[in-house]
Order: C-alpha cells, then structure tokens, then sequence
C-alpha cells in the first residue's frame, strides 16, 4: 500500500517560553505553576482565541501556537507582552515570569494536531534570540507585517543558527513603540468649514466601582455621550473608537487633543455602588488647559437616564459661546436599567468578529424583551443579523428578513434616531434597495452629520452604485470624524478604492487591517493579483482559505448588492487571479 501523502501548508508559527523557568521553580515550584496556570487561563488562551489561533502544544516553560494569518499571530503576541509587562510592573523583578516569543512563516508539516517543520524550527530558534519580554520574527514575517501593523523594528541582521542551514534574516520588534501612520483616507487636512467648528472628543470614563466587570458600565456611559453630543448642531464631535483608543493609558490632554484635531476634551470617572452611581465630569479647553466645566454627581441608579441629558446640556451650555444657537435634543432612551446594561454588552460585540457577533445576539434579544420600545437595541440586533450574512458568510435568510424587521422597527419607535436610520439604510442597501438605502443614510446624516459609520455606509453604496471615486471622498468625512477607526473601515475603504481600480492604494488601504480576514485578505489578494504581484496575492489567498474553506466566490456574488454586472465580475476576475475557488472547496 502506497503511503499516505504528506500534508504541508502555510502558517505563521509562534515559538514561546518562560525566561529563567528553572530558577523560578527552584524558588517557588507550586506558586510558579499556579502564576503559569492562571496566565494560560486568564490571559493567554484568550487572547489566542481572539486572533483565531490554536495552541498546538505546551511544555511546562513553553508553547507552540499556530495562526492562519501572520498578522493576527504578531498583534496577537504584542498584546500579551504589553499585559504581560503591566502586570509585572509591581512584581519584584526576581519573581517576574516574563515570555520570549519567536514567530516565523514558513510551511509546516501537519501530523494529527501536531505540527512539524523547517518553519516550526526557525519559529524555536527565533524565540531563543528575543530579549525577555521581546519578540523576534524572522525575515518572511516582516516583508507580510512591516506596513500593515505601525510597530518600530530592529533588523539583527542574517543570523547563523543551530541546526538550520541558511542564514535566518531577523527583526527584533521594539516593544512599546508605535509609527506614526496616517489612515490613506484623511491624508488631506480638514477643510477650512470642518476646522473652523467647536470639535470636541469624550475620552473613555475611568472605572472606579469595586468590580472591575463594572468596565462596560463606564464606557456605556462615554460612548452615550458621544452618541448625544453628536446631535447638537455646529458641533464636531470625534467618533467613539477613536476617542478610546486612549483606554487604559496615561494621557496628556493637549497632547490627545492635538492628535485628534479638537480643540475641547471631555474625561470622566465613574462609581457604581449598589443602588447609588457617582459620576465626575470635566470639560477641558486644550488650548490652555482651562477646565471650562466640571461637576460631580451623586445620585440614585435609576436617575441614570435623566442625568445623561443634564451632563449633555451642561457641556453645550459651556459653549454657548461658540454655539450661539445649539440646542440639546433630547434622545429616546430606554427606562430599563437591565435594558441598558445588556446593550451597552451587545453592541460593542456586534462588528468584532464572527463569534463575538453571536455571543451579541442573545444580549440584544433579552434588552427587547425588558424593553420592546428601546429603539437602539432593535437597531443593533439588525446589524447583528445583517453581518452574520454579509459579513461571515452565513445564509441569506432569514437574516436578511430579521435584518430588515428589526431595523424598520427601530426607526418607527424613534424616528429621530441616526443610529436607527444608518443601519437600516445599510440593510436596504443589501437587500437590493439601494435608492431607499441612500435616501435612510442622508436622513441619518442630516439628523447626526457627525456620524462617522453612515458616511462609510454612503462611501460603500456609492461604490455598488458604479461611482466609487465619490465614495472615495465619503470615506474622508468618515476618517475626519473617525481618525483611528476599526478595522472594518480599511476592509470598506479597500473595498470602494479596488471598484475604482486604484489597486495600490488598495494595498496600502488593507494592510491596516489584521482584524477583519473575511473581508479584507480577499480583496487584498485580487489587488495583488491585479497587479501582476501573483506571488504575494497566491500566498495570500492561502492564508485566506486556511480561515474560511467555505469561501466560494459563487456564493460571495449572490450577496453583493452591486448594481451593474461589470462592477461585480471586476471583483470576480481579481478572486480568480489570485487562486480564489469559483465554488466551495469544502465537504
């Protein structure tokens, strides 16, 4: 009988271990085992989760981990050793347990759940060169990672080691350092109208409640704000992922303030205790660091909704004089305090990815049922619906029909609510009704010009219409408001910059985004391919497939609402240059 034929694929190997594991358990044999335990448990294996990873083995001082995407598995990395210096940070230093990590990619050999290989060699040896607390990739990493994720690296140069023939070119990656990088879509400064308005940005709340679960709590409350400073005329308000991308950092107002092109900052601290909530507020000029405004408030839990206007009156009242005639209009808002907090839960869930998209659902559900007239929430659970299709990959139906129920609902309960406009414009966009989509997508921007995620919406329906580049031009008002936005942004943006052929600056575009794989890998790979770069686009379109095997592209045009055949066979042509299936290869 013939042998069974080996089988080989591409993967990004992460190679790690303990510095000095002998010597902490000669100190302390039970408590090291129990730290390591409690890591793997807490921190590690979540985190791989998160960056869809697998945990091929573990020794007692090390792990072999292997990702589909060599993005995921770096950020994945540098995100564990950042928590893992924070927790050190008051550890003597001789009871730290502190990481090295090593990461290659290279083609392994795949035996039962165990894997072998050159690839997985180099990985071992890269991690025994990293500084404790480092990580050091080798050469084929970085050429994948060096544009698409904004760290500082040190090339080591061509380095000789044991038992691999070949030089291995390695980079050291200098943990804590950043690039700076501009989003491709707001290379171009505000325009003179945009620079010259009352901008502000609402920095995510400290949480200082005894339970740190209590975290969502406080960045409801921030992000509410946001959401109702949004809606007052005249005022420029920075979006919510952009104004937390400072969670959790020491942060010098003037400095974020400069950052993020406002000229005024909102900071705030929340305690929740039982029945009683305490809320500081502060409204800062960065200008000169004057507090314009700040205010504590103690009141009961139930009072939370009526104390949401009165701090959004406060702040608009402290700019009166830049905002002669802006009124505050109040917002629908839910009277279920269980309501609220389910979807304050949920619809941070809703976009991150295929899993967390599901865990979101049942959240949304439960808010409706405590409270059928809370329109945010039947709101959310229609974008909930519509991602499962359009995003992931799920069946059409009845995700297009609960999409489209849900986001009709919300708009009649509170027919005053952005949100609720977007979403369902988005969702008659997809479901073949483009002219009533963009109609939905002005009635929320003339409601909330400032909301970032409709003119991205509008950005992506011109592109299905056949005028990308006008789409284009959307994406820059998005970015303006949105200047550190999510990852879906460059999955969009990419895709409206490919529709228009401007194949490079879809590169460019998409090698920002390590998040969102379904969308953006696929386009990424057509651009390349596009661009005559086969190699690039063939490795990664089998990347790509490691993640989704049930990827077709027959199936992937049935759900695109684009309005001209041309359009969509643009992108058809770029899947199958880059390798893409026509029809699904799986079982």
């Amino acid at each position: 009988m013939a042998e069974r034929e080996v089988e080989r694929r591409l993967a990004a190997i992460v190679a790690a271990d303990v510095v000095g594991y002998s010597r902490l358990m000669e100190a302390d044999e039970s408590g090291t085992l129990a730290q390591l335990k409690a890591l793997r448990k807490e921190l590690i294996e979540p985190k791989i989760a998160d960056y869809r990873g697998r945990v091929v083995k573990t020794t007692g001082d090390g792990m072999l981990l292997e990702y589909a995407s060599v993005t995921d598995a770096v950020q994945c990395s540098v995100d564990i050793q950042e928590a893992m210096a924070q927790r050190n940070a008051s550890v003597p230093e001789d009871r730290r347990i502190q990481f090295r990590f090593g990461i290659n990619l290279g083609e392994i050999i795949i035996e039962g759940d165990d894997i072998y290989g050159n690839g997985v060699n180099v990985a071992a040896r890269l991690e025994a060169m990293a500084e404790p607390g480092g990580i050091c990739i080798s050469g084929s990493v970085y050429d994948q990672i060096q544009s698409i994720l904004s760290m500082v690296y040190e090339d080591l140069g061509e380095q000789t080691v044991k038992n691999i023939s070949a030089p291995v070119r390695s980079f050291s990656v200098r943990m804590g350092e950043t690039k700076e990088r501009t989003p491709p879509a707001a290379q171009s400064a505000a325009p003179a109208a945009e620079r010259d308005r009352a901008t502000i940005a609402v920095l995510p709340f400290d949480n200082l409640s005894a339970d740190p679960e209590q975290e969502y709590f406080a960045d409801g409350l921030a992000e509410d704000l946001i959401i109702d400073l949004s809606n007052v005329p005249e005022l420029f308000v920075i979006s919510r992922h952009s104004a937390f991308a400072y969670k959790g950092k020491s942060i010098d107002i003037r400095s974020v303030a400069k950052d993020l092109d406002v000229r005024f900052v909102v900071k705030g601290s929340v305690r929740r205790a039982a029945a009683r909530i305490r809320i500081n507020v502060q409204l800062i000029d960065a200008q000169d660091g004057t507090h314009l405004w700040a205010d504590r408030f103690d009141r009961d839990l139930t009072d939370i909704f009526v104390l949401q206007d009165e701090v959004v009156g406060r702040i608009v009242n402290a700019l009166a004089d830049l905002l002669p005639s802006a009124q505050v209009i109040a917002r629908q808002r839910t009277t279920n305090l269980e309501a609220y907090d389910l979807i304050v839960r949920g619809r941070v869930l809703v976009t991150q990815s295929f899993e967390s998209n599901r865990a979101a659902r049942p959240l949304l559900e439960r808010s409706i049922e405590l409270d059928p007239s809370f329109a945010d929430a039947h709101a959310w659970l229609a974008m909930s619906h519509l991602c499962s299709w359009a995003y992931w990959g799920e069946a059409m139906e009845p995700g297009r029909s609960l999409a489209l129920a849900a986001s009709q609902r919300a708009v009649s309960l509170d027919p005053e609510n952005a949100s609720a406009h977007a979403i369902l414009g988005y969702v008659l966009l997809f479901g073949g009704k483009p002219d009533a989509g963009a109609a939905e997508l002005a009635t929320a921007l003339e409601i909330n010009p400032n909301h970032a995620d409709a003119w991205a919406f509008l950005a992506e329906l011109k592109a299905f219409a056949g005028n990308a580049v006008e789409g284009i031009e959307h994406f820059r008002k998005a970015f303006l408001l949105n200047p550190y936005p999510p990852g879906w942004y460059y999955w969009l943006l990419g895709l409206v910059e490919y529709a228009a052929g401007q194949y490079e600056a879809t590169v460019e575009t998409l090698r920002h985004d390590s998040t969102h794989r379904l969308g953006s890998q696929r386009i990424l790979a057509a651009s390349l391919a596009q661009l005559g770069r086969m190699e690039e686009a063939k490795a990664e379109a089998a990347q790509f497939l490691a993640a989704h095997p049930h990827f077709s592209i027959q199936h992937w045009g049935n759900t695109q609402p684009f309005q001209h055949a041309a359009d969509r066979q643009h992108f058809i042509d770029g899947y199958l240059k880059a390798g893409l299936p026509m029809s699904s290869r799986a079982p």
